[in-house]
């Protein structure tokens, strides 16, 4: 597990360079509407391919390269995308449903109508990433890096946040209820406006040193 914490953690100018192998490179193909599903790639790098309105039930990528790819109006259902790193890709109208990320890495990426519903997407490395009004639903995002991420007026509910890297998040207006907030610290955070439970509440007065009654 420590391969995949080194991932979430990497910085975005320490991503792994492309693959070598010419036979593992796909550069620049028109992939409009195809069919992915319960396909395997492992190790490839995809070039300024065009993945716009792709569908994807049940496709396998392992330590593959994304880069300039577009996932625009994408749909990705029980797929999995492990160890992976996603660099200047377009992510609109594209939605992972039940999906598995765990260890990728997202640098220089843009998310507008992004939503992620149940899945595993612990140790994901989203620094600094634009997300602002995406839908994170139901999601295990463990020891997941946001640090300085943008999530103002997100939906990011009942995902399990525990061990995730806040420092510096914008959360103003988002919608947190149901989520692990137990890595939290009010003080690192931007949290004006943003929707809890009780439960939460109490969670982040106890962070703060308050004595919950």
């Amino acid at each position: 597990m420590s391969s995949r914490r080194e991932r979430a953690n990497a910085a975005p100018s320490s991503h792994r360079p492309p693959v070598p192998d010419e036979g593992l490179v796909i550069r620049g193909e028109d992939w409009y509407g195809r069919d992915l599903s319960g396909q395997r790639f492992a190790r490839h790098t995809f070039y300024d391919t065009d993945w716009t309105e792709v569908v994807n039930d049940g496709g396998i990528f392992d330590e593959c390269t994304f880069s300039g790819v577009r996932f625009n109006a994408s749909r990705h259902t029980n797929a999995a995308f492990t160890n992976c790193t996603f660099k200047s890709c377009t992510f609109f109208d594209t939605r992972f449903e039940q999906c598995k990320a765990v260890g990728s890495l997202f640098q220089q990426s843009t998310f507008n109508l992004f939503s992620v519903t149940g899945g595993d997407w612990s140790f994901v490395g989203l620094p600094g990433a634009d997300l602002r009004k995406a839908v994170f639903e139901g999601v295990r995002m463990r020891e997941a890096d946001l640090t300085a991420a943008r999530l103002e007026g997100a939906t990011i509910t009942g995902v399990d946040l525990s061990g995730a890297m806040l420092h510096g998040s914008k959360l103003t207006g988002a919608d947190l209820r149901g989520s692990d907030l137990s890595a939290l610290d009010p003080r690192t955070v931007e949290l004006a406006g943003a929707k809890i439970d009780l439960e939460q509440a109490a969670v982040i007065a106890t962070s703060l040193g308050f004595d919950v009654c």
